[in-house]
């Protein structure tokens, strides 16, 4: 029975977190759309189902908050309270207590929150709907409103009118010789007594149907109101019968809940497939060339073709079961821009765009704080504060567009604000300011290589230091992430129009094309993502600039890193011999040049990483095993020659 209860727990928590992640969202889409009647419903439904479900579970503390907030909701949806920005900063904090009770039912942990001061404050806003302003004529019979709610949810969760506040209402109203409209209709001889208890039953039913906006069934009114069992009904609907030819098609479950381990595993087991068919594909190819004549290779070169194509499309098939949408991270966008907007005393509005695009879950994963980080820095540094937009002819709201598609084998996250945008030329004294430039040698770089200077750490452009930015470390984080997930960022501003940043992300981190090169009896992979081109160049056309081996490809001065150098390997063609080999590789706008020996052509590896790797050895992104067998270390350019190339 525990295991029982335990997944049912198991698949609250999953679908109340869920309801709660898109809450957050939802809200602030109707701060921006008041008279959304639709979502107002469609938020009443959700908070009414986590209310339902903890009630259920017997989890008290989730059914106090939800039910009061439920409550406050519903006079929302009346029009009995304006939906203002400080009546929305309560219910959303309410929203922030309840992550807070779940991660407590998550670790299971016993302990219980101290919600005094957020039920005042939501018992507080609940009260503003008042009463009537202008008190009705004395023939007509008054009604004392009482916050709705059923009964077993008052009594069960502690929230809305106790005991004594109920005896106190009804006293009033004997008072004022008030009496029920049922009650002097049994009085007339008009009804009976049953009859109006049935009428009040029904009535409960059907505002519980409002609430909830399920249309009681005739089976339940019957049962509530005594005219029949509940066994009876039940007994009934077990002998309801649809005509064959009227029956709808059953419907099939269209999803399953499947542990990430369990995918993680799958997708291991495809990696060492992918293996063993390049090795597979490695062997019938030499047969093919050494057993020419002989008629029973051809059969083996058709099956390894057919193996080959199943192999990719279980690959292609595997790697979508990791797919997941933008959206899981996008979503909390809105909420975490109303609020900082509010506490910065502006007016900034999140628009999305592409949610529906998707990545690895691995990659979903890290992307969190980098955006973050981007979003924050949007808001804060790039849109300006409403009076000064409006003394330049700009709207006093500003725009943060953040935005996901796909380009070729890659995904752009964009992040894009309509706000003052950065000013070069006041990086420019930044940068000599720090001593990390001189202006001689600003003047020789392209504006997009002075943008740069922004991700190096301890760099800031901010005048003043506050909680949101300004310490220079935000933007080195967001470098730092997106360079290990293999992706690369770079900055379009134009001063007084705005900026946007662009992150460039693969598709997925595990299975990659790789360009295989030889570095004397060395073999090393480099991902394909990162190359542009390979070269075949004469040692003479080699130049040393300041120290910098250099060559010139199309009028374009590109720098050169000996591979043989960076792992202290003897000296092979690249260092000796006339001709040699250049792979030259585009770090964001950068291009440099790496020296080989040999090119032994594309092939396509699956990245293992490496137990116990040493930090030592930088620009290592793990290692694969090749199609003759080998096991090759798979290099990571960008991180290899980071030093260089700030130099």
């Amino acid at each position: 029975m525990s295991d029982e209860m335990d997944e049912i727990i198991n698949d609250f928590l999953i679908e109340t977190t869920e309801i709660v992640e898109d809450l957050s969202q939802k809200f602030v889409e109707l701060e921006n759309d008041k008279d959304n009647q639709e979502l107002v419903n469609g938020i009443f439904r959700s908070v009414h189902t986590i209310k339902g479900a903890s009630g259920f579970l017997g989890f008290n503390q989730m059914v106090q908050l939800t039910h009061i907030t439920e409550s406050v909701l519903k006079k929302i949806k009346d029009g009995d309270i304006p939906l203002t920005p400080g009546v929305m900063d309560v219910i959303l904090e309410s929203i922030d207590n309840v992550k807070v009770l779940l991660e407590h039912i998550k670790a299971k942990d016993g302990i219980e929150e101290d919600l005094t001061g957020i039920l005042a404050s939501l018992q507080q806003v609940y009260d503003q709907a008042g009463a009537p302003a202008t008190a009705p004529p004395p023939q007509t019979i008054q009604q004392v409103e009482i916050p709705a709610a059923p009964a077993e949810d008052a009594a069960s969760s502690g929230s809305g009118p106790t005991i004594e506040e109920l005896d106190a209402l009804m006293e009033a109203q004997s008072d004022m010789l008030l009496k029920p409209v049922g009650e002097i209709l049994v009085e007339g001889g008009s009804v009976t007594t049953e009859e109006v208890d049935d009428a009040l039953k029904i009535q409960n039913m059907i505002k519980e149907s409002v609430d909830t906006g399920e249309v009681p069934k005739v089976g339940d009114i019957l049962a509530a109101t005594d005219k029949v069992s509940k066994e009876e009904v039940k007994k009934a609907l077990s002998k309801q019968t649809t005509p064959e030819k009227d029956k709808p098609p059953q419907q099939a479950e269209q999803t399953i809940r499947v542990d990430v381990e369990r995918l993680d595993n799958v997708l291991n087991l495809v990696g060492e497939l992918v293996l063993a068919r390049n090795r597979l594909m490695k062997v019938v190819s030499n047969l093919e060339l050494k057993y020419t004549d002989n008629t029973d290779v051809a059969p083996l070169a058709e099956l390894t073709a057919f193996i080959n194509l199943i192999t990719t499309d279980l690959q292609l098939a595997v790697m979508k079961t990791r797919m997941q949408a933008v959206r899981k991270v996008f979503n909390k966008f809105p909420r975490m821009v109303r609020d900082l907007a509010r506490s910065m005393k502006k007016d900034v509005e999140l628009a999305l765009s592409g949610e529906d695009t998707e990545l690895d879950k691995s990659i979903i994963e890290e992307i969190g704080d980098p955006l973050v980080h981007l979003v924050r820095n949007s808001v804060d540094h790039g849109v300006e504060m409403p009076d000064d937009r409006a003394k330049v002819g700009k709207p006093r709201g500003g725009t943060v567009l953040l935005s996901a598609y796909q380009e070729g084998n890659n995904i752009v996250l964009s992040i894009e604000d309509d706000g003052k945008g950065i000013d070069v030329e006041m990086l420019k004294e930044k940068i000599v300011e720090k001593g990390l430039s001189t202006p001689d040698e600003l003047e020789r770089l392209s504006t997009k290589e002075i943008l740069d200077f922004i991700f190096l750490p301890g760099f800031s452009t901010a005048k003043v230091v506050s909680d949101v930015s300004g310490r220079g470390v935000g933007m080195d984080v967001v470098k730092t992430n997106i360079m290990k997930l293999n992706g690369t960022i770079t900055i379009e501003t134009e001063k007084g129009k705005g900026t946007k940043f662009l992150l460039r992300l693969p598709l997925t981190l595990a299975i990659i094309q790789a360009l295989m090169v030889g570095v004397g009896t060395e073999v090393f992979a480099v991902p394909l993502a990162s190359v542009v081109e390979t070269v075949r160049i004469d040692q003479s056309s080699i130049k040393t600039i300041r120290g910098q081996e250099t060559v010139i490809l199309r009028n374009e001065i590109v720098p050169v890193h000996r591979l043989a150098n960076k792992f202290f390997l003897p000296m092979g063609q690249s260092n000796g011999g006339h001709k040699m080999y250049l792979v030259v590789i585009l770090v964001g706008e950068k291009k440099f040049g790496m020296m080989v020996d040999k090119l032994f052509g594309q092939e396509e590896v699956v990245i293992k990483s490496i137990e116990g790797f040493s930090n030592s050895s930088e620009g290592i992104a793990g290692a694969t095993i090749t199609g003759d067998g080998k096991v090759v270390l798979i290099l990571d350019p960008a991180v290899m020659f980071v030093g260089d190339l700030r130099t």
